[in-house]
């Protein structure tokens, strides 16, 4: 009895191990996916999300009489309005990147092809340190001239808001976008814009 108590014993053990060997074996699994494609595993703020927005509401601004305006104000001008995306704040119940959305809003203001784009921020504090840099090492010929910089005409701010609604496994968030378009010589307001999404996640009621 005793010898077939240590025989079973041993089975299960062998066959625990072999469990355990095989989960392992499984490991986990990466694949590549299309940087266009869209996964939602979850209803959180995303890269779609991202430049989605940030593709809609430039096209928005510049549908506004601002452009037009400018343009007629300064026939003379061989290049065009000047933006400078000041800041975005995040005032949302979650962690966003807000520096990856505002880079979205640059590629989206440049890729228009309807406005300028000047840098701000350490961006632009590191350039002019490069330019000082230049003035005292670089060839006269070659270095960049100080006080030559583009000015901006415009600046782009504004800021993330989001809103939950939850109830028996399901959960509503929403998320708001508001930006504005400030004129720099008069401090006037061009251009608001906002825009909303919404997403729905619903939570299984059977569980393995």
């Amino acid at each position: 009895m005793k010898k077939q108590w240590m025989n079973l014993t041993k089975s299960l053990v062998a066959a625990l191990g072999m469990s355990l060997l095989l989960v392992g074996c499984g490991g986990t699994q990466v694949s590549r996916l299309d940087a266009s494609q869209e996964v939602a595993l979850t209803d959180r703020w995303n890269a779609t999300d991202s430049r989605m927005v940030s593709e809609e509401m430039i096209d928005d601004m510049l549908t506004f009489p601002w452009l037009q305006r400018w343009r007629q104000a300064h026939p003379e001008r061989d290049r065009q309005p000047t933006v400078l995306v000041l800041g975005v704040r995040n005032r949302s119940h979650e962690h966003i990147a807000v520096d990856t959305f505002m880079n979205d809003l640059r590629r989206a203001l440049i890729r228009s092809g309807q406005v300028d784009f000047v840098a701000a921020g350490d961006v632009r504090d590191a350039i002019r340190e490069e330019r000082r840099d230049q003035e005292f090492m670089a060839t006269p010929e070659t270095a960049a001239a100080l006080a030559a910089e583009t000015g901006a005409n415009f600046v782009l701010t504004g800021s993330i808001d989001s809103f939950v609604d939850q109830l028996d496994g399901r959960r509503v968030t929403s998320y708001q976008v508001d930006l504005s378009l400030i004129d720099i010589q008069t401090n006037r307001e061009v251009w608001s814009g906002q825009k909303r999404i919404q997403k729905l996640q619903e939570r299984s009621r059977f569980r393995l």
